[in-house]
């Protein structure tokens, strides 16, 4: 059996920020019936501390976590809440 969406989510970003506090809590049946659930991708609240984030904006943090979770966006995350610290 694959992965769950938690566990690739959690790997992508563990590749991408290796010193980070990863915590990813999978919302989805709090939208059911919602629209974008009709598309079997999921939502999550997501909870990361990472010292690559020292200095950024919170936009450009936002922007990080996207780009670590790349195509995961498009085939396993409808919607994502982050809440991306420093130490």
């Amino acid at each position: 059996m694959g992965a769950t969406r938690i566990e690739r989510i959690t790997a992508a970003l563990q590749a991408r920020f290796d010193d980070a506090r990863i915590e990813v809590e999978d919302e989805s049946h709090l939208h059911a019936g919602h629209a974008g659930a009709a598309t079997g991708r999921g939502h999550f609240r997501l909870r990361i501390v990472s010292t690559a984030f020292a200095g950024l904006a919170p936009i450009a943090r936002h922007r990080a976590v996207y780009d670590a979770l790349g195509d995961l966006m498009q085939t396993d995350i409808h919607a994502l809440s982050i809440d991306a610290r420093t130490p």
